[in-house]
Parts: C-alpha cells; sequence; structure tokens
C-alpha cells in the first residue's frame, strides 16, 4: 500500500473472523494489513504500523505449545489491542492467568461498562452497556499486574481489561468478546476509538486509494508481459478484470470458459454484458471436457480439484505469450480453503484457491484477494462498472457442480438450470433479488414418492436457499414471504420434469455453509 497510508497490523492467530477485522478498519477508512501472529517485532517495525492487533484464535493460551507473539511486540511504542484470544494472550505475556472456563460463552452476551469516575477508559468512549458477541471456552481468572478492568459479562468477569498506572503508557487493551462482528452492537466504535483516538490513526484508506495502490502493483507484477483473465461475468471476475485492464490495457486477453456447469444461457447473457467493459473477451467452449472428467463424481472435493485443474489446462490450451493468469479470488474463498496467513482452519477447497494445481504455467494475479464481496461492488463502481453487474448475486466459480449434490451428470444439471431460473425469474419480478444478498437451487441427491395425475411417481428433490449477509462469512436465512415460496414451489413442481418436492433451506451461516457444497 503507498506509504503515505497509515496502516494498522493485524496479527493472525487462526481466527475464522480475522479478516473481518481488517474489513471493519478499512470501513473506517484506515489501511490494515493481516501478518501472522509469529512475524517477528523486527519485520512488523519494517511496515511502520501505527497500530497492532492480536486476533482471536482456535487454541488455548495456557497449552505447551500455545501460540504467542513475539514479546517485542508490546516495546514497539504503538498501542495493542487483543481479541479474544489475543486479550488472553496479553493477558498471559504479562503475567495473568488464563483457564477453562466452567461454563462457555458463545454468541449473545450482555456487556457491562465499568466506570471509574474521571479516570474512565478512552477505548469505551460513547460505549454503553450493550450487546457482544462471545466466542470462548477460557477465560482470563488473574489479572495481569499493571491492568485493569474496564468491562464485564455475566460469564467473563474480565471481559475488557487495559494497561493502567505505570504500564499505562504501553497502551495495550483487551476485549474477550470480538468487536469485528456485527452482533457486537458498539464493535466498530470501540475500534474507531483504539485506532483514531488512541493511536491517532488518520483515516485515508479508500476504494479510490486500493486501486491506485493495485494499478502499481500489478504494473510491477506483470511488467510488459502479456496476461490473460478468467472472466465469469460475476462481480469478482469482472471487477478483477476491469481493474487488470486499467492497469495493463492491451496486455490483457480475457477468456470466458463455458464449463458446461453454468445457469441456463449464461454464456450467451456474458459476453452481451460484457461487451460495453471495453475488453478483449474470447469465448471458449469447454462443456465436453468438463463434464467428461466430472461425470459420475460425486465427492464435492473432487468436483472442486477436477474443475480447478481443468480451467488451467483451458487456460494453457488458451495462452500465446501470457505469462500470469488473473482470478476474481476473494477473500472468503481464501480462508475457507487454505491458511495463508495464519493457522485458521480449513473449511473446504475452492476451486481457484486449494483447487489449483501446484505446479502451473501461469503465475496468479489475485488484486482481490484481500476484500469481501461488498468491498469488491465499492471499487466496481469507483471503477464505473454498471450497477446491474455489480449486484448480481454470486455464482460459485465451480458453477452447478456444486449444487447438485451427489453424482453429476448433463440430465441432473439440466433439471436444476430450469428449476433455478424460475427461481431467480419470480424473485426479480417480485422486487426481491436485490433484497436478499444470495439466492439459488440446489439439487437434492435424493428421491421421494409424490402423486402427480393419479400416478405414483419417485423423483428429485429440490432445495431452495436464500440468505442475507454483508460479507459471506455469516449469514441468516431470509425470511421470503410463504405466499412467493408456494408459487415458486408449484411452478418447479408443474414445469420442471423431474422434480415431485420442494423444500426451504433455513439453515444460518454458522453453522452450516452458504452453499451446500
Amino acid at each position: 500500500m503507498a506509504t503515505s497510508l497509515q496502516s494498522v497490523i493485524v496479527l493472525d492467530f487462526g481466527s475464522q473472523y480475522t479478516q473481518l477485522i481488517a474489513r471493519r478498519i478499512r470501513e473506517i477508512g484506515i489501511y490494515s494489513e493481516i501478518v501472522p501472529y509469529h512475524t517477528t517485532a523486527a519485520a512488523i517495525r519494517e511496515h511502520q504500523p501505527r497500530a497492532i492487533i492480536l486476533s482471536g484464535g482456535p487454541n488455548s493460551v495456557y497449552d505447551e505449545a500455545a501460540f504467542m507473539p513475539d514479546p517485542e511486540v508490546f516495546n514497539l511504542g504503538v498501542p495493542v489491542l487483543g481479541i479474544c484470544y489475543g486479550l488472553q494472550a496479553i493477558a498471559k505475556h504479562f503475567g495473568g492467568k488464563v483457564e477453562s472456563s466452567a461454563k462457555q460463552e458463545f454468541g449473545r452476551a450482555r456487556m457491562l461498562v465499568s466506570h471509574d469516575g474521571s479516570n474512565e477508559s478512552q477505548l469505551f468512549r460513547d460505549v454503553p452497556d450493550s450487546d457482544v458477541w462471545m466466542s470462548h471456552g477460557d477465560k482470563v481468572t488473574r489479572m495481569p499486574e499493571g491492568f485493569r478492568v474496564t468491562a464485564s459479562s455475566e460469564n467473563a468477569e474480565m471481559c475488557a481489561i487495559e494497561s493502567c498506572g505505570s504500564k499505562a503508557a504501553l497502551k495495550v487493551y483487551g476485549l474477550q468478546f470480538h468487536p469485528e462482528v456485527q452482533h457486537s452492537l458498539y464493535g466498530k466504535q470501540l475500534l474507531s476509538n483504539f485506532l483514531i483516538d488512541i493511536a491517532g490513526i488518520k483515516p485515508d484508506w479508500s476504494p479510490k486509494s486500493f486501486i491506485e495502490h493495485q494499478i502499481e502493483e500489478i504494473r510491477k507484477q506483470a511488467g510488459k508481459s502479456t496476461v490473460i483473465c478468467g472472466i465469469s461475468g460475476g462481480v469478482d471476475s469482472t471487477v478483477a478484470a476491469v481493474l487488470v485492464s486499467r492497469a495493463i490495457g492491451k496486455q490483457l486477453h480475457c477468456v470466458f470458459v463455458d464449463n458446461g456447469l453454468l445457469r441456463k444461457n449464461e454464456s450467451e447473457k456474458v459476453m452481451e454484458f460484457l461487451k460495453p467493459l471495453g475488453l478483449k473477451v474470447t469465448l471458449a467452449d469447454a462443456s465436453d471436457l468438463f463434464l467428461n472428467r466430472l461425470n459420475g463424481v460425486a465427492s464435492p472435493e473432487k468436483k472442486r480439484k477436477i474443475i480447478g485443474r481443468t480451467f488451467i489446462k483451458v487456460f494453457e490450451e488458451n495462452i500465446h505469450e501470457e505469462k500470469f493468469l488473473v482470478q476474481g479470488t476473494l477473500y472468503p474463498d481464501v480462508i475457507e480453503s487454505v491458511s495463508v496467513k495464519g493457522p485458521s482452519e480449513t473449511i473446504k477447497s475452492h476451486h481457484n484457491v486449494g483447487g489449483l494445481p501446484k505446479r502451473m504455467k501461469l503465475k496468479l494475479i489475485e488484486p482481490l484477494r484481500e476484500l469481501f464481496k461488498d468491498e469488491v461492488r465499492a471499487v466496481g463502481r469507483e471503477l464505473g462498472i454498471a450497477e446491474d453487474i455489480l449486484m448480481r448475486h454470486p455464482f460459485p466459480g465451480p458453477g452447478l457442480a456444486v449444487r447438485v449434490l451427489g453424482s453429476l451428470t448433463r440430465e441432473r444439471l439440466d433439471v436444476l438450470r430450469d428449476a433455478d431460473e424460475i427461481y431467480i425469474e419470480e424473485l426479480k419480478s417480485t422486487g426481491l433479488y436485490q433484497k436478499v444478498w444470495q439466492a439459488f437451487s440446489v439439487l437434492l441427491p435424493v428421491q421421494s414418492v409424490g402423486v402427480m395425475g393419479d400416478k405414483r411417481t419417485y423423483e428429485n428433490v429440490l432445495a431452495l436457499r436464500a440468505v442475507e449477509s454483508t460479507d459471506g462469512m455469516t449469514a441468516d436465512w431470509a425470511h421470503l414471504p410463504h405466499e412467493f415460496l408456494g408459487r415458486v414451489s408449484n411452478r418447479i413442481i408443474n414445469e420442471v420434469r423431474g422434480v415431485n418436492r420442494v423444500a426451504y433451506d433455513i439453515s444460518s451461516k454458522p453453522p452450516a455453509t452458504i452453499e451446500w457444497e
């Protein structure tokens, strides 16, 4: 990032929410970088951060092989904030005690702010008693010397602590809850207080500054080489392509691969709306190749890896002198696939992350790798991309392969395409499409008995899914009107041969994921 921007370093201890911390920081208008928890203080100093945040994590600080930051991190002369595991790491480092709690605390909890007369906590300025989001089984049981309690909850008496007295100048703070999660009602205010009031950082990060930095980085990386981009017509790959095109112009060659796993008539629609963007796009029909390789494959991990390898094969067949491949990879893809910046747990491989072959002829350019979906849309607006493209619902890179559960065949794909077209058509015609974050149909590997025309049927079961979210890391199921769901179900059963039962998925993320596979 440009040196004129004041930055925050986030040390990743493996939390699934680590990138949410960086996201909230960017919403405040401040640039942040995530580095592994074991990054040395000397290496952190090279970034010239104005503040450091220690993330949460799945481990316990009292374990023999517990993850701990470099002790010198606390001597860099910048404020430090620990979140959840980060708080416990602070307590352990400064001589406190952390133990397994008899009562775990997950989900919403009531935080009570401590009051200390004229010596009120600067971190809790304008933050009242309120609900916060907890996710911990350990807690601080002995306060480290030179610290005080600034908030408590029913199960965490030391819900928030900060250095005081002889250690006040260190400006070390800890929160047992997660301010980065939306369910912590004043979480963003707390982060703002820490970064702006305590660390004195000037908010100067924006989509515009992100674009300027990425253009600079892309030009450095690509040099004079030609670059190929796998464009799908989705928000991510389209924004990535336009951004790279803005950086290197005619050096970019886009390839739209019809992999046979697209929605109904998708290839024609995509080629049409890509025309105004000024990109050089080649259509590669590789549907037979993909479907032959995937025929009969049921394992979702195998599907993703086959698709990832086949995509690269197709791209390599379409390259001439290109040395780089552009992908619209986002951070949720990365954090759910591989632990690239810390010990976060792998949830599932994504075809464009964990599914890529270890040896490729092409080097990757992934300019959106650190962004969430809504941030990508903000960057797209800054680039001048049309709103109807930017507001398309997310579509998985593996396409319908991960929405046809179980064995994959051409026939089952066609059933899903027809049903999904009816669902999306109804959402758009009733004005519900833009009111949900993502909606799609899933063909289940289940058949059920039905009665149609006085005859017994034994046909497929289809599930409808719709969620509300902002970033894809957490999501609530959308409460679509019963009348609407009834109409969609009736149309699908009557119009799509092979389906005799429709269900609606009312699972949130977590514990479920948005996609079924």
